[in-house]
């Protein structure tokens, strides 16, 4: 199809979306539009963040409904409360020539009693988060036993965010005649339970590959030492300086600590996580949407739902915990038809990562060389001068000022004026990166990406972590004789602060700046681990990890001396929850 003309529409929505800018159609659009005219069968439809999708379920539906029909006729569910109302104010701008339309988004985290109010007024579509949908519709108040369209929009979301029980029940309390629509950007195995418990023979409609990352996103990694993480987003971001992108962390804690060091070091960031309020959160979101922050610090569930433009470049600061989130995140820039950018911040233990992130995304990530100093004040410069060259001048507002300031500067010459000039902006990056040190990590990627493979990306932890153990194990028995003697040491870290052997390997080899220390048995618990190192390197273990936080935790680190259990071992079996 050329244009939504060809789609034969309605004349006022054709009107409607023409006053919005619609020209030609998106692929999702392309192909999900007329298949929803045409026909009643259920659709499964893969397309990236930011393809159009609403208006490809969104236009064929308000063709057809019916504002006149008493009762909802539509329920669209989404994950969060900001997809939700964006959703419904598309709905609302295609159907502004639609007499008699009335569609209402309902969420949590604000009261029910006005949603309420509307929904007994009468709706013709409602789009709701699947907690405080159920809700709804358990006080019967919101009636979904008659509805013609229902659609699960970001159906791969909604499920890692747990809402898998919630949609169960509120699809079995849907009518069997009806037209399901469900739209994601993956497919993981949960969704294809639901679609073998709830859909008939669903059409499938991908644009682009299944589980594939967005054709206009590149994706770049540098690869650092951890506790240079920090300092290393400080040179992507002055590297580009008209950035607009969003942080994302692993953990709340970490996502305030890295938004407070941006804004102390004078960048305009903020921060969204799930300790804001809604109030607060909407003030945040209202500043990055108006492009008066430039940097967003979130974490994953904190962020999803975002419905942002523009965005130049996605950075993770640590790689998601499951590989597939990482889809979602570098999926919302590049949006529109505009380029983006993922940069990926890793430490020498992830290059396998990498690898894997590759085959699920099928494109290739190119890892660059973190910015010196010299580069990062190039690009300021020359950026300044761009800035220079293409302000608009106001002459009228700065005419009675110019006669002082022309013989204020009447002494200098043209090119020291230039220079003064270009100083009075550019003296903060000259000697904040003067002698700057090297952040770049010398690593043997192939070996690293092997030794990561056999251990994989922590895709079932636990599973992958006994395995780890009984490797070692095996190894070890299997020997003809020990070639070593191992010391024992205790750290106050656990399965509780996120550890896992794969990470206290890089661990060891990060703090000690040694790769080729044999490492022994690990026993990990809830709260505290057992490992064994090369006695030889009794020292270096003991000296490497004075200092070192891990979240909130300050790490501690003992060599155990003797094979008598001490208090903690003793006590084992009267703490069970520690051991869990």
């Amino acid at each position: 199809m050329s244009s939504f003309q060809d789609f034969g529409l309605r004349p006022e929505i054709l009107k409607a979306i023409s006053a919005l800018g619609f020209e030609t159609p998106t692929d999702i659009q392309a192909e999900t539009i007329p298949f929803l005219l045409d026909s009643k069968k259920d659709l499964i439809a893969m397309a990236q963040t930011g393809t159009g999708k609403t208006a490809g379920f969104g236009l064929p539906i308000l063709n057809q409904i019916d504002p006149q029909t008493q009762g909802v006729q539509s329920l669209i569910l989404s994950p969060t409360r900001e997809l939700c109302m964006q959703i419904s104010s598309d709905l609302k701008a295609y159907a502004k020539g639609i007499p008699g339309f009335r569609v209402l988004p309902v969420y949590g985290g604000t009261s029910i009693q006005p949603q309420i109010s509307d929904l007994r007024r009468g709706v013709n579509v409602v789009v709701g988060t699947p907690g405080r949908t159920l809700d709804l519709i358990n006080r019967r108040i919101l009636k979904v036993n008659a509805i013609k369209w229902l659609v699960l929009d970001e159906a791969d979301e909604m499920l890692s965010m747990g809402f898998k029980d919630d949609l169960d029940a509120i699809l079995s309390d849907t009518p069997t005649e009806k037209q399901t629509l469900m739209f994601s950007a993956t497919m993981p195995s949960a969704i294809r339970g639901m679609v073998a418990k709830f859909m008939n023979d669903p059409k499938e409609i991908a644009v682009g590959k299944k589980n594939a990352g967005a054709e206009n996103v590149t994706h770049e990694y540098y690869v650092v030492n951890s506790r240079d993480r920090y300092s290393a987003l400080k040179r992507v971001v002055d590297l580009n300086p008209q950035i607009y992108a969003i942080v994302f962390c692993r953990t709340r804690a970490e996502t305030k600590d890295v938004a407070d060091k941006l804004m102390g070091d004078g960048y305009n960031a903020d921060t969204l996580h799930g300790d804001l309020s809604q109030a607060q959160r909407d003030f945040v979101m209202n500043r990055f949407r108006q492009k008066h922050l430039q940097i967003l610090v979130a974490t994953d569930v904190a962020a999803r739902g975002l419905d942002v433009n523009d965005l130049t470049h996605v950075i993770n600061y640590n790689l998601p915990d499951e590989l597939e989130s990482y889809i979602h995140r570098s999926g919302r820039t590049g949006r529109a038809g505009k380029k983006g950018t993922s940069v990926s911040i890793i430490h020498s233990r992830e290059p396998g990562k990498i690898k894997h992130l590759e085959r699920l995304t099928r494109k290739s990530f190119e890892r660059k060389p973190v910015p010196n100093g010299r580069q990062i004040c190039e690009k300021q410069l020359y950026n300044l001068i761009d800035r220079v060259e293409k302000v608009e001048v106001n002459v009228d507002r700065i005419e009675d000022f110019l006669p002082v300031i022309f013989k204020k500067l009447s002494w200098l010459e043209r090119d020291e004026l230039i220079k003064r000039f270009v100083s009075v902006e550019f003296n903060r990056f000259l000697a904040y990166y003067e002698n700057a040190p090297d952040l770049n990590v010398n690593l043997n990627l192939n070996r690293v990406g092997n030794l990561h493979e056999r251990h994989d990306t922590r895709r079932r932890g636990e599973k992958r972590d006994r395995t780890l153990r009984q490797d070692r194990t095996e190894r070890r028995s299997s020997a003809s004789k020990p070639t070593m003697a191992f010391s024992r040491f205790f750290v106050n870290l656990g399965t509780k602060n996120n550890l896992t052997p794969g990470k206290l390997i890089g661990l060891i080899n990060e703090r000690t700046k040694k790769n080729n220390i044999e490492i022994g048995q690990i026993e990990m618990m809830k709260k505290f681990t057992f490992f064994e190192v090369d006695e030889r390197f009794e020292k270096e273990i003991i000296t490497s990890f004075n200092g070192l936080q891990w979240g909130s935790v300050k790490v501690s680190v003992e060599l155990k001396t003797s094979k008598a259990p001490n208090r903690i071992e003793r006590n084992r079996n009267k703490n069970k929850r520690d051991y869990k």
